[in-house]
C-alpha cells in the first residue's frame, strides 16, 4: 500500500512538473497562430502542448509505473465522466461482448439506428474505455448509434496477436446478436484504428460478412514507422518519438500484412471514412492507405485537416476541424444506414 501510494505520488509530481514546464514556454510558440481563429487556436495549441507533455512523460515510465498512472486516470474518469455523458443524453453501462469487457454508450431515446464497435487508441499499451467516455458519448449522440468501447488486452502483458483476437471475438459476438451487418460499423483511433484495419484482414481469412462501414481517426496503419512524416512532423505532433510498437510486436515482423495494413489488399473493404491531420507523424502512411483504397474502388471519404495533430477530433472536438470530422461521421453513418435499409 505504501509503495503504491509512493509511486502514485511520484507519478503525479513528475507529470505536473513536465506539463507546467511545457505550458510556461507555450506563449513563446505563438499559440494564437494556426488553422482556426485566434482564440480557438490558443485552445488547440495549449491542448497540443499539454497532451504532448503527458505522452512524453508516460512513455518514460516503466510498465509498473505506467499502469499505476493509467489506473489513476481511469479512476478519475469513472468519477468525473458520468455527468458529462448524461448531459449529452447518453446512457452507459459496463458489458461483455464475446468475452471481451467494455462499455456501452447509448442515446437515451432508445431508438439506436445502428451499432458502432469502437477500439480505443493508446499505442496498444494503454488507455481504457472510461477515458473515452466523453468522446464515445459524443459519437453516440452525433451518429444516433449505440457505441461499444472494447477493453481489449494490452501489451506488454498481452502482445500481438491478443488485441486482434479480442477484436475478432467482439465482431463475431456482435454479428450473432441483434447487430445486422448492414447496421454495424467498426471504428477506432490511433492504434485502435490500426486494429480495425487488421481486423479487416482477419475477417477475410475467417470469411465473416462485411460491415456497413469503417471509421478511422488517425489510424496507425504501418508499424514499420519509417515514412518521412515520422520525423518531419515530430515537433508538430503530440506523439512521443518512441512510439511503442516493439513492445506490442515482440519480434513479429512489423511489415506483416495483418500488422501493417498497407501491405494488405483492400479491394473488399466496406465504405471507409478516414480523418487525419497534416501535422501528424502518421500522415504519410495514412495518405498511402487512402490512395490504395481509392485505387481499389473502395467508397472512401478522406479528411486531411491542415495544421492538425494526431486524433484531433477526440482532443479538440469543439474546433472547426473537429466539428468537420464529426459532421462527416454523422453523414457517413446516416448514408450507410440508408443504403443498407432503404425505405
Amino acid at each position: 500500500m505504501v509503495s503504491a501510494f509512493a509511486t502514485a505520488t511520484t507519478v503525479v509530481v513528475g507529470l505536473f512538473r513536465e506539463t507546467a514546464i511545457t505550458l510556461v514556454g507555450a506563449p513563446h510558440n505563438a499559440p494564437w497562430k494556426g488553422p482556426d481563429r485566434a482564440l480557438p487556436n490558443i485552445g488547440i495549441n495549449l491542448t497540443r502542448e499539454a497532451v504532448s507533455a503527458l505522452l512524453r512523460y508516460f512513455s518514460s515510465l516503466s510498465t509498473e509505473d505506467f499502469r499505476v498512472a493509467e489506473g489513476m486516470f481511469d479512476t478519475a474518469c469513472r468519477l468525473v465522466m458520468p455527468p458529462v455523458v448524461a448531459l449529452q443524453g447518453v446512457e452507459t453501462e459496463a458489458a461483455n461482448l464475446g468475452g471481451v469487457p467494455g462499455r456501452w454508450y447509448r442515446p437515451r431515446r432508445g431508438s439506436e439506428a445502428g451499432t458502432i464497435l469502437y477500439f480505443h487508441g493508446g499505442g496498444y499499451v494503454g488507455t481504457t474505455p472510461a477515458m473515452y467516455a466523453s468522446f464515445a458519448a459524443l459519437l453516440a449522440r452525433r451518429s444516433s448509434c449505440e457505441v461499444f468501447v472494447a477493453d481489449y488486452r494490452l501489451a506488454p502483458e498481452f502482445p500481438f496477436p491478443a488485441a486482434i483476437n479480442d477484436a475478432i471475438a467482439v465482431l463475431k459476438a456482435a454479428l450473432v446478436s441483434d447487430a445486422k451487418p448492414s447496421k454495424l460499423f467498426v471504428a477506432g483511433d490511433s492504434a485502435g484504428g490500426g486494429l480495425v484495419t487488421a481486423l479487416m484482414c482477419a475477417t477475410e481469412m475467417e470469411h465473416l460478412p462485411s460491415v456497413a462501414g469503417l471509421i478511422l481517426l488517425s489510424p496507425e496503419v504501418d508499424l514499420r514507422l519509417d515514412k518521412p512524416s515520422m520525423s518531419e512532423n515530430a515537433a508538430l505532433d503530440i506523439l512521443p518519438p518512441n512510439v511503442p510498437s516493439a513492445v506490442y510486436l515482440q519480434g513479429v515482423d512489423p511489415g506483416e500484412r495483418c500488422v501493417s495494413v498497407i501491405e494488405h489488399a483492400v479491394r473488399r473493404w466496406p465504405p471507409t471514412l478516414i480523418s487525419f491531420g497534416s501535422s501528424e507523424m502518421f500522415r504519410d502512411s495514412i495518405r498511402l492507405l487512402v490512395r490504395r483504397l481509392e485505387d481499389g474502388d473502395v467508397d472512401t471519404t478522406a479528411i486531411e485537416e491542415p495544421g492538425m495533430f494526431h486524433v484531433f477530433p477526440i482532443l479538440v472536438p469543439w474546433s472547426a476541424a473537429g466539428q468537420r470530422t464529426l459532421a462527416a461521421v454523422e453523414a457517413f453513418t446516416t448514408g450507410a444506414l440508408l443504403r443498407g435499409n432503404p425505405s
